[in-house]
């Protein structure tokens, strides 16, 4: 399942709502938290639980909310959405901070008779630490991280190079990788800046992150392209496990390919492109 492309939708504009999986994206997050005044909330609820009801709404991508953090305010979210029999493919918990968080969603999916995979966004100090144990817990299908939030946390100063998250941004996804659930990259704020986005991506991808979250429809493209393995990469790679499976037969452990000693982890490699090459062709 490919999820280079998270896209944000404000659960107050159900217009929007209907049109974001146009939009491309490998997932479409209805939003009932940041993207909603406060005083909006309860007209947000009523409108993600409308088109997610809609038999005409058949979108070709996931589906998930964002409800608000855990308390009363994620339980009537989940009173609210799910109260009509919708099932969105998951729900993703903002400032995470530890697994019991997690935990406590679960449970109270578990009351409203669901089990959906929780994405737990990562943005503040206490929840970078602890993202080992938040991407451990049972329900966590994914982590997200946020760097805007835990910079404001922190009292950093966003930056272009992004230096002053940079610890978090490879903690984040060494903690994802560490307990085999997919990691997505936080937000690129300027949604007009084409080419910063695609260098952002690009080193998302270089630090092994599956997907990266986006703003506004016209980011999706971008980050799909820079998710997908380029024609060269994903020759290499069946190259690579062509010589593997020839090496195997004869009983040799070490091969070359295009002149380079190939070893696990190159296999390792190749292996992860094929899947992000077939995982963009599935959608």
């Amino acid at each position: 399942m490919a999820r280079r492309s998270v896209l944000f939708s404000p659960g107050d504009q159900p217009d929007l709502l209907r049109k974001a999986p146009g939009s491309g994206a490998d997932v479409v997050v209805f939003d009932l938290e940041d993207a909603v005044a406060p005083e909006s909330k309860p007209e947000a609820r009523a409108a993600v639980a409308s088109v997610l009801t809609d038999p005409d709404f058949d979108p070709d991508c996931e589906v998930w909310i964002r409800v608000n953090p855990t308390g009363i305010a994620a339980d009537d979210d989940l009173d609210a959405v799910l109260g009509d029999g919708a099932r969105p493919d998951g729900v993703m918990l903002p400032k995470v901070a530890t697994a019991d968080e997690v935990r406590t969603l679960e449970a109270l999916l578990a009351e409203h008779g669901v089990d959906l995979p929780v994405v737990a966004l990562v943005e503040s100090a206490a929840g970078v630490l602890h993202a080992e144990a938040i991407a451990a817990a049972d329900a966590t299908d994914a982590l997200a991280f946020g760097a805007e939030d835990l910079s404001a946390d922190i009292g950093a100063t966003r930056t272009e190079a992004g230096t002053e998250v940079l610890y978090a941004r490879e903690h984040v996804v060494l903690a994802a990788s560490a307990a085999g659930v997919d990691a997505i990259d936080t937000i690129h704020a300027d949604f007009e800046d084409e080419a910063g986005l695609a260098d952002e991506t690009a080193f998302a991808v270089e630090l092994g992150y599956d997907g990266k979250m986006a703003i506004h429809p016209a980011q999706v493209s971008v980050i799909n392209d820079a998710l997908t393995p380029a024609p060269e990469r994903i020759e290499w790679a069946e190259r690579v496990l062509d010589a593997k499976a020839a090496a195997d037969e004869a009983d040799r452990g070490v091969f070359r390919v295009d002149g380079e000693m190939i070893d696990a982890p190159l296999i390792a490699q190749a292996e992860r492109v094929l899947e992000r090459a077939r995982a963009a062709d599935e959608r």
